[in-house]
């Protein structure tokens, strides 16, 4: 996918290039200089992001959001209240109606709202976006909107429609599922889910999400330039329906170095960052002072797992997986590697998460029946184990991985660790051939689905993953539990999925769940955290603190 779209970007940034020459006008997309306001309070936020991503497309990625939430508006949106409850709110939908038996959903548009080019929203716009979701070449996010009637005969060209998406009138319109699905509100607040502007999408193709002018929303912002390797401008959307954003505009850098990122912040450069990103550099702002910024703590909706590849061997005996599982202190894990900031998980579903159980056992830190299992497999002069990592992997990972590997050994584990590209690491996880690695994942909507489908739903998934999870009866389960319309039962059943997973086949060892914190400038005001923690979150409320 990469190679596409890094391939199609050069096509975009060439195309245009042509086309503005000939009319002699500037693409925002362009690497033009712009003058700028040098009062602090006239300078857009500055915005520290770490990664460059190839497209801001968000039906391409499931990593870079910004764009997407802040530049483009869902039909709901997810949020959390003063009260800390998860809820899911109208957006570009003023409201809906579900039918009893939770098949069919009637959504209202709200009257009056336009994409920042003026055009105005319809009920067509919504169907283009989620036929595209489902039909782009590369599509990351077709699972959002998979449960719609018909939407697997339209994915594999038996059709070019989208049978369960009826157009009522231009602000009306009504989806039909397949079976019914407690989650589709919530996967509907997902930014992959964000709306587009059919004509402008359309007319540019393979253009949106790279070139500002082909880009375009009906969030707060605008995105207005694209300085390739250096920075990303969005400006305020002037015909935003809803309340304007207070700030002058959001400058995202492109900055890779901690000690960069440090200097930054200490000449009052950054506005926002993600402590992760400074390194060694993180304990100092953590535990310390600055006159300059402070530290903005988000609760993490979110897990740091171990993955185990039942494909592989001695890795298919549920007796040695178990053994890894019990090898490992888990809480000595999170103590040293993170300060203890966190709290040990025992499943999949993490704590604050729709559907966490916190009656879950506790999987307990037991090298010596480790030794025992490892002994009953026939494996007392231990096995080889393989573990794997990403080259840009965070000095955290590193860590961890260095401390697990030092406490498998001791139960006779003979443990090596490969460094890998991104590239080779991604296309070996992807084809089910890593024997093991470390990840977190955080989530896309508030829904336990999010976690045990993703995981474990199907043995694609799993696959995927480098799972390779084998019980075909409880992958079926899983898929059968979005069907179930009654609260009760269906959480009932995943819990009961959860333990079986996790507990007896230990098909993975969940480890813990972690705070995030940012580095916020104390000239911001209004700064939120989005509901899952992520460090990608809208920045429409935020305002200038007055002196």
């Amino acid at each position: 996918m990469k190679s596409r779209t890094t391939w199609s970007r050069f096509l975009c940034l060439a195309a245009f290039a042509c086309l503005f020459c000939l009319s002699a006008c500037g693409s925002k997309g362009n690497q033009t200089s712009k003058s700028v306001d040098s009062s602090a309070d006239n300078l857009p936020y500055i915005i520290s992001i770490i990664d460059e991503p190839d497209t801001t497309d968000f039906q391409q990625t499931t990593i870079h959001y910004t764009i997407a939430l802040n530049v483009f508006d869902r039909l709901v949106e997810m949020e959390t209240t003063p009260e800390g409850t998860i809820t899911v709110n109208p957006s570009l939908a003023k409201s809906w109606e579900v039918t009893d038996d939770g098949t069919t959903y009637t959504f209202h548009l709200r009257e009056g709202v336009h994409f920042s080019n003026r055009s105005p929203l319809t009920s067509s716009d919504v169907r283009y976006t989620f036929v595209r979701l489902l039909t782009h070449p590369n599509s990351c996010n077709q699972d959002i909107v998979q449960n719609i009637l018909g939407a697997e005969d339209l994915i594999s060209g038996k059709v070019d429609d989208l049978k369960g998406f009826q157009i009522l009138d231009d602000t009306t319109f009504r989806i039909t599922l397949a079976q019914p699905f407690s989650a589709f509100l919530a996967c509907l607040c997902m930014p992959g889910a964000s709306i587009l502007d059919q004509q402008t999408t359309e007319q540019f193709d393979d253009c949106f999400g790279i070139d500002p002018e082909a880009t375009i929303g009906t969030g707060p912002f605008v995105f207005d330039e694209w300085r390739n390797h250096d920075r990303i401008l969005l400006k305020p959307n002037k015909t935003y329906w809803n309340e304007p954003s207070m700030t002058n505009g959001l400058d995202l850098r492109f900055v890779y170095d901690p000690e960069l990122l440090d200097e930054m912040i200490k000449n009052g450069e950054l506005d926002i960052i993600n402590l992760d990103d400074l390194g060694d550099l993180s304990d100092y702002y953590l535990h310390g002072t600055s006159d300059l910024v402070r530290v903005v703590t988000a609760k993490h909706v979110g897990i740091d797992y171990i993955a185990l590849n039942e494909s592989v061997k001695p890795l298919d005996d549920v007796r040695v997986r178990k053994a890894l599982q019990l090898a490992l202190d888990r809480q000595a894990l999170l103590d040293a590697v993170y300060n203890g900031a966190g709290r040990l998980e025992n499943g999949i579903f993490p704590y604050g998460l729709y559907g966490y159980n916190p009656e879950i056992a506790p999987i307990s830190y037991d090298p010596k029946r480790a030794k025992e299992l490892l002994k009953e497999a026939g494996l007392s002069d231990g096995f080889d184990l393989a573990v794997s990592m990403r080259a840009t992997s965070s000095q955290w990972q590193r860590q961890l991985i260095e401390i697990a590997k030092s406490m498998w050994e001791e139960i006779g584990a003979r443990v090596s660790i490969r460094i890998l590209s991104e590239k080779d690491f991604m296309n070996q996880r992807t084809s089910g051939n890593l024997v093991c690695y470390t990840a977190s994942w955080a989530a896309d909507y508030d829904d336990p689905d999010n976690f045990i489908f993703t995981f474990f739903g199907t043995p694609e998934n799993t696959r995927f993953r480098s799972l390779c999870y084998t019980d075909t009866n409880i992958m079926q389960r899983v898929r059968n539990a979005r069907a179930i319309t009654d609260a009760q039962k269906r959480l009932q059943e995943y819990h009961e999925l959860e333990h079986r997973i996790v507990q007896d086949d230990a098909a993975w060892i969940p480890l813990f769940s972690r705070d995030r914190h940012f580095l916020v400038s104390n000239r911001v005001e209004n700064f939120t955290t989005s509901w899952n923690g992520w460090f990608e979150t809208s920045y429409k409320y935020m305002s200038i603190r007055k002196s």
